[in-house]
């Protein structure tokens, strides 16, 4: 496996061009590799559904199938499967022989089971056997993402349900915006990871395709029951061309895996950007808990706090995103046959990476600390809340918008040069401006601004806009409750979705091994 890792690294870092070679970029591919090859060992841990496992299973299913269909004779069919089961509980021992390839795996059933062993061959190739086996470790993988993503969304939805109504600062091209609540920004975060896992779930329906019996490029003459096979190894359809099946389909699949990845880690790093910010502030509204592996203390200044979580949560998402991207590189340029970009090691370290973001992006939602009152308290020192007032002055006193805007554009920049806080702005200068703008824009004298003190006030009261918005998916409360119960019934079918396939790929090896022992059994 280090030999292979090695070889793909090598690969593609030869790829670079030649004044990136020492540089940067190199330098990140390198880490990237090291977190992948840690992540593949990890997930290699997790599940012994590897390659050995599949060839085991395509092997039973081509033993049970060709019996019955008349395409192996029943004769040798027993001590066929006896070698078969022989090599297969060798490799399930301690230390066991588990080759991943068909020229690897071929020769230990030999020895087991005699040359008559190579019959289940017909019609066969390490093509098709080959991208079946990746798709299957592609379809266990990507339905433990899918679990992991879930729990991420669960955990916003959580926390969005105990925010909704916590006003806060949002912020567009780096500068104080509008305010809004808390559990709406969380809700729209939400929305990004709940179409990363639409985008999961159709190049999931993808993969979950049998390649089996298209044999190399063009089928086969021999008459297998390749809707049989599929059956049996937990697929609910076959992929309808040969030559797709192992050439095309095949090398796009890990590339698509990458773009879902990818576009995890880019919600994952937005995120933690947003927060990560906030430590500039000397006074910040939103941070993440001191210690336990959240922050650590700096080595030579004593106040600081460093948000070590979020450090690596970002770097860990920046990783994933390249993995997700080489799986591009890899596949770029490759004529059909090749088999560059087809490994299933590489996608799988990719998705234990992905997974392990995720892990630390909870970690991340677990350890934040709002402060409600300093988040209003930084609200009121702005003017966040100035758009407002040219829309009431629209929707209420039919007043043009951009007259409106213009007016409340010049209140801001007096009241900035001047140091003066929307709390504390003067009614009169507010009355002064309003004259000056009209006449300005609408060539009217004396305008009298139809906003009496007190709904002047209340207009740029941030609380006060937050809840009287009044479109739809809005912060409102009304809003909130029909967007949360929304997503609460996403998150329970997303649990069925996940446990219908795993249950379908479970009945399926259940399946295939109670006949297949029946086979064995002289």
């Amino acid at each position: 496996m280090k030999y292979r890792t090695n070889r793909k690294r090598s690969a593609v870092l030869s790829k670079l061009p030649h004044g990136l070679a020492g540089g940067a970029l190199r330098k990140l591919l390198v880490a990237t590799f090291a977190l992948a090859s840690l992540a593949n060992g990890a997930l290699a841990q997790e599940s012994k559904r590897d390659a050995f496992f599949w060839l085991g299973q395509i092997n039973k299913a081509s033993a049970v199938i060709n019996t019955d269909e008349g395409l192996l004779d029943k004769s040798m069919a027993p001590r066929i499967a006896r070698g078969l089961q022989s090599v297969l509980k060798a490799g399930d021992a301690p230390n066991g022989k588990r080759p991943g390839l068909v020229i690897t795996f071929e020769p230990l059933l030999i020895d087991a089971a005699g040359v008559e062993a190579t019959l289940l061959h017909a019609g066969r190739s390490s093509q098709d056997m080959l991208a079946t086996v990746r798709s299957a470790i592609q379809r266990d993988d990507m339905l433990r993402l899918n679990k992991q993503l879930a729990q991420t969304r669960a955990h916003l939805l959580r926390l969005a349900q105990t925010y909704t109504d916590t006003v806060v600062p949002n912020y567009t091209n780096g500068v104080a915006a509008q305010p809004n609540s808390y559990g709406h920004y969380l809700l729209g975060h939400l929305a990004g990871f709940d179409r990363d896992a639409q985008r999961l779930h159709e190049a999931f329906a993808r993969i979950d395709q049998s390649a089996m019996g298209t044999t190399v490029l063009n089928g086969t003459s021999w008459p297998l029951n390749r809707e049989r096979m599929a059956k049996y190894l937990g697929y609910p359809a076959t992929v309808d061309n040969a030559y797709d099946a192992a050439q095309i389909l095949a090398a796009e699949m890990p590339v698509e895996i990458g773009a879902v990845a990818s576009s995890i880690s880019l919600h994952v790093g937005a995120f933690v950007e947003d927060v990560m910010v906030q430590y500039a502030q000397p006074r910040p509204w939103i941070l993440l808990r001191e210690g336990g592996g959240n922050t650590y203390v700096s080595s030579a200044m004593p106040q600081k706090r460093n948000p070590g979580l979020l450090n690596d949560t970002r770097a860990n998402a920046s990783r994933v995103l390249a993995l997700g991207v080489g799986r591009l590189i890899g596949q770029h340029n490759i004529p059909p046959g090749m088999s560059d970009n087809k490994s299933s090691h590489d996608s799988s370290a990719l998705i234990a990476a992905t997974i392990s973001t995720l892990q630390g992006f909870d970690k991340v939602l677990s350890g934040l600390v709002i402060n409600p009152e300093r988040a209003l308290e930084e609200l009121n020192l702005d003017w966040t809340a100035s758009q407002e007032v040219a829309d009431v002055l629209m929707r209420k006193y039919k007043l043009p918008f951009r007259v409106g805007h213009h007016f409340a554009s010049e209140v801001v920049s007096f009241a900035k040069e001047r140091n003066i806080t929307p709390r504390d702005f003067p009614y009169a200068d507010a009355q002064r401006i309003y004259a000056a703008t009209v006449k300005h824009e609408m060539s009217i004298e004396n305008g009298k601004l139809p906003m009496s003190e007190s709904e002047f006030r209340a207009t740029l009261d941030p609380v006060a806009i937050v809840k009287n918005r009044v479109t739809a998916g809005g912060p409102q409360p009304s809003e909130m409750a029909r967007m949360i119960a929304r997503s609460k019934q996403m998150l329970s079918q997303e649990e069925q979705w996940t446990e219908a396939r795993n249950n379908r790929i479970e009945t399926a090896i259940k399946d295939l091994d109670r006949d297949f022992a029946r086979l064995a059994t002289p």
